[in-house]
């Protein structure tokens, strides 16, 4: 008897036949529709600038688009819409006068600001009637002025007083950096940055803080730096010189010693005796007192007279 022919049947089934399957598997699926989406350009957008909601894969000849504020298609929030059979445009209650729609679906706002940050919604009206929508989304982040330095100290005091600096007024979506000396913050234990780095806080202030310090705010559209602010630390002279209370001190006390000697000196001037005349010769006490017979022994005895300078 025969052995089956069924396994040799299957090794000899001709790989033409398979690549056809496959070939006509692949033919035959359906091919994948692209899906509407909403583009913002520029994706980030600077208040006072204008932004363009672009619709990207918008079916064949539509018969007409409309977009909404928010994420629904609400009547109450229609912007605008276009009809594409007789190219007229229709303002919505939601229209502020800056927006324009154009022909293939495109929403241009001008001059934004950040009011008009949100969802945006378009809504496609296919030939065949049917339709469909899609949202996008706009952010509109301020244009940051120069920030201003501030301080809670402006005269601290060396060794003894804490300054807190701050860098301008808050605003969301702003990211601060800090500069002294045109150098970035050096590590110390005596600087200390706010968690989301707006303040600095510089402990026991020496004369080496006074700066310049420069803050600066940055968000995803603008980058803004402020003027150089300086520190004016009072610090006493080293410890050898003498303050202004010591040297007062002083004065008064040589003044104290000097002025009674000056009273006594005066005192001693006025009160003097008067000079005598130079060359006067003094009769001794004895010549005065001797009689006038006996003069001639005492001044016979006398060697030479006596003379006063």
């Amino acid at each position: 008897m025969e052995p089956p022919s069924g396994p040799a049947s299957r090794r000899h089934v001709p790989w033409s036949r398979l690549l056809l399957a496959v070939s006509l598997l692949t033919f035959w699926t359906p091919p994948t529709t692209a899906q509407l989406t909403i583009e913002t350009v520029p994706p980030l957008a600077a208040e006072g600038s204008d932004v363009f909601l672009v619709a990207h894969n918008v079916s064949e000849n539509p018969l007409g688009y409309a977009w909404h504020r928010g994420e629904r298609g609400d009547n109450t929030q229609l912007i605008a819409s276009y009809r594409v059979d007789n190219d007229a445009t229709t303002n919505g209650p939601a229209y502020s006068g800056r927006e324009t729609l154009y022909p293939n679906g495109t929403l241009l706002i001008r001059n934004v600001t950040q009011r008009d940050t949100g969802s945006y919604t378009l809504l496609v009206t296919k030939n065949d009637l049917q339709t469909e929508t899609q949202a996008g989304h706009l952010h509109v982040h301020p244009v940051l002025p120069s920030p201003v330095i501030t301080s809670n100290n402006s005269n601290p005091r060396e060794h003894e007083d804490t300054v807190v600096l701050t860098c301008g007024a808050e605003t969301q979506n702003t990211s601060y950096m800090w500069w002294i000396n045109s150098q970035s913050l050096p590590k110390s234990t005596r600087l200390e940055l706010s968690e989301d780095k707006r303040t600095l806080t510089v402990v026991t202030v020496t004369r080496n803080d006074t700066g310049p310090y420069v803050c600066e705010a940055r968000n995803p559209v603008s980058v803004s730096r402020s003027d150089p602010f300086t520190l004016d630390v009072l610090w006493q002279e080293n410890s050898r010189a003498l303050g202004v209370g010591a040297i007062t001190g002083i004065v008064i006390g040589v003044l104290l010693v000097l002025t009674p000697l000056a009273v006594l000196g005066y005192f001693i001037f006025l009160h003097r005796p008067p000079d005598l005349t130079p060359g006067l010769q003094l009769p001794s006490t004895r010549q005065m007192e001797e009689p006038a017979g006996d003069r001639f022994t005492l001044e016979a005895g006398l060697q030479a007279p006596l003379v006063l300078q």
